[in-house]
């Protein structure tokens, strides 16, 4: 049995509810517009009296010439009847018939139908009197009539308001089911409701899930790489330790111990600066450039004579360059620079750091064989792995992070004299 969210019953049954209301509120105060309107326009003097009065004051003048010529009077009654499709009764001055034309009409004349009179001097020579029924009125076909287009608008009312509620539903299914945990779910829309506000929404909250679920799957990956990177020092350590207590711990023993539980070390602190960009918790302040590369070449345990500073123009060497960053996150990005250069280059063999154009750019260079065609890009994806050393691939990609949350960049590119160039730029700061 399909389980119904009753809060999506009650959004979509709601604003259906009230639309259509608003729809029929709108219909009814329209029709009271007009005919207030109507109202307002017309001629309070009685225009149309006046005008059916001078109607009348010209058939009984051109009956009143003919009226004493039977074969005019006659003629003229014919006429009328002919041209206006209305049963035409003659009448003497007593009432009583003198002659008719046209066709029967549906109920018969009452004896004394006061009709049209016609008079001469003050005196009345007959009576003309008309019936027709088709100007008879017929207040239920006019009733018919309303009771129809009320019911044909108000249904177009309940269907466009069905139609305009329909989207807004879906959206609050979708809502619902994020919710609930499942961020698979798409606001899925007809080709009817593809523009507009509703697809713009529909739209961002599908772009909206679609990062929540590609972040989600990432941290899901990331746990079970780390998890898989974390076991292999762990097993290593343990080994290690074991051959300690049996043998001794010769210097190699120990090294290698060291080695592992830096490797471990890396590794946790690559996690701790992804979570602090995740919970931007960034602690920029102004740093000296230089001293920053220094010293991460210091902790690297690389040749501090590898350290070349670079300046737009030239300029004193020794000179601070400044930059404002995070100091911990920086010095990150550093040794994850150099250590990619260590595990893919064979080594550091120059980090520079460049002031120019209103950046400062740190670039580890190596003398190894580079990067393959296309794969200067891909090397900043996540958990992209370059050959078959087991690395986890999250260094660079962190490196990326870092550059980003600084309002930098990070680039790599081959060197024209052999091996690679991975680097980032950051936003200078003006020197004091």
């Amino acid at each position: 049995m399909n389980y119904v969210n009753p809060l999506l019953c009650y959004v979509r049954a709601r604003l259906q509810r009230r639309l259509f209301m608003w729809f029929g509120g709108t219909i009814l105060m329209t029709v009271l517009a007009v005919a207030g309107v109507f109202w307002a326009t017309a001629d309070g003097d009685g225009g149309f009296h006046r005008e059916a009065e001078r109607v009348h004051a010209l058939a009984s003048d051109r009956f009143a010439r003919v009226w004493d010529a039977p074969a005019e009077r006659d003629d003229l009654a014919r006429a009328v009847s002919r041209e206006l499709e209305v049963l035409v009764v003659l009448e003497d001055e007593r009432a009583a018939p003198l002659a008719s034309f046209g066709n029967a009409c549906g109920g018969a004349l009452p004896a004394r139908h006061p009709g049209l009179r016609i008079t001469r001097d003050g005196q009345t020579l007959g009576y003309v009197a008309f019936c027709a029924d088709r100007y008879r009125s017929q207040p239920w076909k006019v009733g018919l009539a309303l009771l129809v287009t009320a019911l044909v608008i108000w249904t177009a009312s309940a269907k466009v308001a069905r139609r305009l509620s329909r989207p807004m539903g879906e959206l609050a299914r979708v809502a619902t089911e994020l919710g609930a945990g499942n961020f698979a779910a798409r606001v899925r829309l007809d080709h009817r409701h593809r523009m507009g506000e509703t697809a713009a929404l529909a739209i961002t909250m599908n772009d909206m899930a679609a990062r929540i679920e590609r972040h989600l799957a990432e941290q899901r990956e990331l746990l079970a790489a780390v998890s898989h990177e974390l076991r292999t020092p762990l097993a290593r350590i343990r080994i290690l330790t074991e051959m300690a207590r049996d043998g001794g711990a010769s210097d190699k023993t120990l090294d290698d111990l060291d080695r592992e539980v830096m490797e471990m070390d890396a590794l946790v602190g690559d996690l701790l600066a992804s979570s602090r960009m995740d919970f931007n918790a960034l602690s920029k302040r102004p740093l000296d450039a230089i001293e920053a590369a220094s010293r991460a070449l210091e902790r690297a345990g690389a040749d501090p004579a590898a350290l070349v500073v670079e300046r737009a123009g030239g300029g004193e060497g020794s000179a601070p360059i400044p930059v404002e960053a995070d100091a911990t996150l920086l010095g990150r990005a550093l040794a994850n620079l150099i250590d990619n250069a260590r595990r893919h280059g064979g080594g550091v063999e120059a980090l520079k750091v460049k002031r120019e154009n209103g950046h400062v750019a740190f670039e580890v260079e190596d003398h190894g064989e580079g990067f393959a065609e296309g794969e200067e890009a891909r090397v900043f994806e996540p958990f992209y792995r370059r050959g078959e050393n087991g690395s986890l691939g999250l260094g660079l990609s962190l490196v990326k992070r870092i550059a980003e949350a600084h309002g930098g960049r990070a680039y790599a590119a081959n060197r024209d004299e052999g091996g690679a160039r991975v680097g980032v730029e950051l936003p200078a700061v003006a020197e004091g």
